[in-house]
């Protein structure tokens, strides 16, 4: 099993680990710091150098219940040490697009106790999609200046593992309209915003909203009667 370094550190940008399993299309590590994907939020791309050969990595996929780092082209061999570099311009873009979303849901349920049907991602882009029946033009733009308050606030962002008996005592920890939680699932890591955002994530993000930056909803629209869609971008 591969152990999933951005786990416990989301800054981390290098990485030496050692391929375990050579795939069609890429190879396994023993330990990685590319994110896996998930969420919402894409895998990870970078390089992974082996003996003065460099390797692009274009991003990660599952397969077999394994984690394949896709390269294309040549492949470093099993048993081989690989030093792996992460995209850290566009992961840190993802981490700030991520933590801007955590926010728009802290806001929303805190404010609104509306449930998220829905969500996606990409660099400096997102939406969100919740289970409103109504809203207006003045509710966006009241929703934009309490979102950029919470930036304001400098909360610290902190990770932490529950077993799923603790997890099952946090009241609104799973914020989705359907729990995506599989039963056997018996750790479950979350993402706390510090004083307004507790929730189950195994996704990278930033370590206090600070570094989120000025956040503008671009588009709202209606997805159905009970659902729409918020879409957000980052400013620079």
């Amino acid at each position: 099993m591969t152990i999933l370094l951005y786990h416990d550190e989301s800054y981390l940008k290098e990485f030496d680990a050692t391929v375990t399993d050579v795939v069609d299309g890429g190879v396994v590590l023993d330990q990685t710091a590319f994110y896996t994907g998930g969420g919402g939020q894409p895998s990870d791309s970078g390089t992974l150098t082996a003996d003065g050969q460099e390797y692009q990595v274009t991003g990660v996929k599952r397969a077999d219940g394994n984690l394949v780092h896709q390269i294309a082209g040549d492949l470093p061999s099993t048993g081989a040490t690989v030093q792996g570099v992460i995209d850290w311009d566009r992961r840190y873009l993802l981490m700030r697009t991520h933590t801007a979303l955590h926010i728009l849901c802290g806001v929303v349920w805190r404010d609104y106790g509306a449930l998220v049907t829905g969500g996606d991602m990409k660099p400096g882009e997102g939406r969100m999609d919740f289970e409103f029946e109504n809203f207006s033009a003045e509710f966006v733009e009241e929703l934009e200046t309490k979102v950029n308050a919470e930036v304001a606030e400098t909360r610290d962002i902190h990770a932490h593992n529950l077993t799923r008996e603790e997890a099952d005592q946090v009241p609104d920890l799973i914020r989705t309209k359907i729990n995506l939680l599989p039963p056997n699932i018996q750790e479950i890591r979350t993402i706390d915003i510090n004083g307004l955002d507790l929730q189950a994530d195994g996704g990278t993000h930033v370590a206090n909203t600070r570094e989120v930056g000025a956040i503008k909803i671009v588009g709202h629209e209606s997805k159905g009667r009970l659902n729409k869609r918020i879409r957000i971008a980052l400013e620079d």
